[in-house]
Order: C-alpha cells, then sequence, then structure tokens
C-alpha cells in the first residue's frame, strides 16, 4: 500500500524541518543554516560555506564576527548536513531540492 503526503514547505526553514528528524538540529541550526541555504541560492552547491556567505549569513542573523559560524560549520559537518569535497564543504544532497518552497509530496509505502 502507498499513501501521498502532500506538505506546503513555503520557506527554506519549514523544508529543513521536514528533514530534521534525520539530522536533529536544533532551532538556532535550522535557523542559521536556512539562512547559509537563502544566501547561497542552492544551485550548484559549491562552496557552501565560503567567507563572503558567512559574511551575508552572519550580517542577517545579526551575529557581530562571522568567524562564530565555524562552530555551526562544524556542527552541521558532524551531523551530516554539510560534507566536505576537496577544499570546500557542500550541502547534503537530500537537502538540494528543485521543489525548495513550494509543496512537496512525501511517498509513505506500507509493507
Amino acid at each position: 500500500m502507498k499513501k501521498k503526503i502532500t506538505v506546503k514547505a513555503n520557506s527554506t526553514y519549514k523544508y529543513l524541518q521536514l528533514w530534521n528528524g534525520i539530522f536533529n538540529l536544533t532551532n538556532t541550526e535550522l535557523i542559521i543554516l536556512s539562512a547559509f541555504i537563502d544566501v547561497n541560492n542552492i544551485t550548484d552547491n559549491t562552496n557552501f560555506c565560503a567567507m563572503e556567505n558567512k559574511k551575508a549569513v552572519a550580517e542577517s542573523s545579526d551575529i557581530k564576527d562571522p568567524n562564530t559560524l565555524n562552530n555551526y560549520i562544524k556542527k552541521f559537518k558532524d551531523k551530516g548536513v554539510i560534507q566536505k569535497v576537496g577544499s570546500n564543504y557542500v550541502l547534503n544532497k537530500l537537502l538540494i531540492s528543485e521543489k525548495n518552497g513550494e509543496t512537496i509530496e512525501i511517498a509513505i509505502i506500507k509493507r
């Protein structure tokens, strides 16, 4: 038996909440991560934690020193939200969605 659930995720934050059961992020981590995703406008998923991105996130989150975000970046890496590829950090493929901010359908299969 297969059922579909339609969820309206009209913001990056709400979209991330759908996946938070896997990653177990705190509310503050969800806010910071959604700011990173919004700043990056993820399309090619490269250089996720670049200094210019950290500066933009710090400014939008009222954080005085962008280097403070390194603590969150480490937590994201430890929880599997981002992965290091070469010298860059990239967002976990589960969190990249072409439908980000739109209606999302989730299929539940019962056996």
